[in-house]
């Protein structure tokens, strides 16, 4: 159990970076000043496991350690300083937020798994813990949510957190696991942007005439 512990922390701890970085990067594209960036990646980097922690009556994850939160506001003021001094292009808030996406769905999985809830739950957990924050994110910008229109966005999610519980079963490695579904959600979630791949979107029947 210790070593998952460690194992969680820091898969959470690299999540909560990448994760606010992206949400600075979508608040740099909204122009926001020091302030709004450093909230919209707060809420970026520590909505999601916010949200998970209050579902599963546990203690939330950066209100009792508060290197989770000294950790999103760095990543939230290294980005603001780093992009007014280089020239970052756009297609980094697409790796940030794929890194923090695969990073935050194994995270969330894993929290579910060690408080023993069942396989399918605890997956829909880790798509909890990984779109939540970028909801926020882009309802805070005004935007529509990058989840519910976007290239496979929460398909890569869920399906690359029921394939960690598959792998975690199979092998009880966790460090594997984690590293093979991880890489999995961030890669095919970077093609389905690159391809445009997404889902058949809702439409009505027209009426015949």
């Amino acid at each position: 159990m210790n070593q998952l512990l460690v194992n969680l922390y820091w898969i959470t701890l690299l999540a909560v970076i990448a994760s606010s970085a992206s949400g600075v990067l979508k608040a740099g594209f909204k122009k926001f000043d020091l302030f709004g960036v450093i909230i919209i990646a707060i809420t970026t980097g520590l909505g999601g496991g916010s949200l998970r922690d209050l579902l599963l009556s546990r203690e939330v994850f950066w209100v009792i350690d508060q290197v989770f939160f000294i950790a999103s506001l760095s990543s939230a003021i290294f980005m603001f300083i780093a992009a007014r001094i280089f020239a970052i292009p756009q297609k980094l808030f697409l790796i940030m937020d794929a890194a923090g996406l695969a990073t935050f769905g194994i995270a969330g999985t894993l929290v579910a798994i060690m408080m023993g809830i069942p396989p399918l739950l605890a997956s829909f957990m880790g798509v909890l813990t990984g779109a939540m924050g970028g909801i926020l994110r882009d309802v805070l910008c005004g935007e529509s949510p990058t989840v519910f229109n976007s290239q496979l966005y929460a398909t890569v999610l869920w399906l690359g957190s029921l394939l960690f519980i598959v792998l975690l079963n199979l092998s009880q490695n966790i460090v594997f696991s984690a590293t093979i579904a991880g890489f999995c959600m961030f890669i095919v979630r970077l093609l389905a942007v690159y391809f445009d791949l997404s889902l058949p979107k809702f439409r009505f029947k027209k009426a015949p005439e």
